[in-house]
């Protein structure tokens, strides 16, 4: 049995649900929500920190700051309050009020952006405070998770070896694009290894990730009103966009099963089923990457009402049918 002394310390790194039963289609889940941040961005930030401290970024009276739609917000508040550090995360008004109430409950601070940047939507308005903050006071000190690359080299030393390790014949691995900072982190290690694996991004209708037309998203985590700095197509074989309807489908079709996931990983495994469905017969060992757990999102996706006011009364009653995969 593990004894830990700080929070960080302590992350599952290997548990994969076999979701064949559930989905029809054979894919191994990886679950990066069982550690004290609640998601895969726990690596991310422990990552960031730790580059910044060695860096000389930090001394007692920093205070961190980052733009985050959530996630990363609750690991950096914890990491924060692990190590001693003021934390401030800049969000805004589609992020889950229990993600606030974590990060508050941590001790962070929350300022949220109630209206988004004509052109960059609110991931750059986001952006615009967190900079602001940096040039009123010099003890703020920003991550910047867009373009740090510590955000995918995290990923790199830590994610994609462990995959590698549980399934050596890989043949294709599902990962959402948000940063894209575990995609990229992901795709680099996988170029490197011994076999050829596909790379398939799974991103959000609306995103403009990928090239696609920004429109609504109301679920947080992964799609981007601007392009990712850290990201490069090349690196990516197939891209799959999913509708936030089919998000929602996915988690309940999942959550009927026992199994209580968040936004993130609905729309990755509703990005797998539709690619794993056009291989015609193929027998392929599947991974895809669950960057979250479903408790956050009890008041959102899983709240009848707050689903039916804003995809319809009748977006649980249908299948996922989800827009068809395009080469990167």
């Amino acid at each position: 049995m593990p004894v830990i002394s700080v929070p960080q310390a302590f992350n599952e790194d290997d548990l994969y649900v076999d979701l064949e039963r559930t989905i029809g289609h054979p894919l191994f889940l990886k679950c990066e929500g069982f550690n004290f941040a609640g998601s895969i961005k726990l690596k991310a930030a422990t990552e960031m920190v730790e580059a910044a401290e060695r860096d000389g970024l930090l001394t007692p009276n920093s205070v961190l700051v980052e733009s985050s739609s959530g996630n990363l917000g609750v690991a950096l508040s914890m990491i924060a309050a692990s190590k001693g550090y003021r934390f401030l995360c800049v969000t805004d008004s589609r992020c889950n009020l229990a993600t606030r109430l974590t990060m508050e409950a941590l001790g962070g601070e929350v300022h949220i952006i109630t209206e988004p940047d004509p052109v960059d939507g609110f991931l750059g308005a986001r952006i615009d405070h967190v900079r602001a903050l940096c040039a009123s006071d010099d003890r703020y000190v920003w991550l910047n998770q867009y373009t740090n690359p510590s955000n995918g080299m995290a990923h790199y030393r830590r994610t994609a070896p462990a995959i590698a390790r549980q399934f050596p014949d890989l043949d294709v691995l599902f990962v959402g694009a948000g940063t894209t900072g575990t995609l990229m982190g992901c795709a680099r290690y996988f170029r490197e290894w011994h076999r050829p694996v596909r790379i398939v991004a799974v991103d959000s209708v609306g995103s403009v990730t990928f090239g696609g037309a920004p429109g609504r998203r109301m679920i947080p985590g992964l799609g981007t009103s601007r392009r990712p700095p850290l990201l490069d197509e090349s690196s990516v074989d197939d891209v799959v966009c999913v509708a936030e309807a089919d998000t929602i489908r996915a988690c309940h079709l999942l959550a009927r099963r026992g199994f209580l996931f968040g936004g993130s990983t609905g729309t990755v495994v509703s990005g797998a089923m539709d690619w794993l469905a056009r291989q015609e017969g193929r027998e392929l060992t599947a991974v895809a990457i669950a960057p979250d757990l479903g408790e956050r999102y009890l008041e959102t996706i899983y709240q009848t009402n707050w689903v039916q006011d804003l995809y319809g009364e009748d977006v649980l009653g249908s299948q996922p049918s989800i827009t068809a995969p395009q080469a990167a």
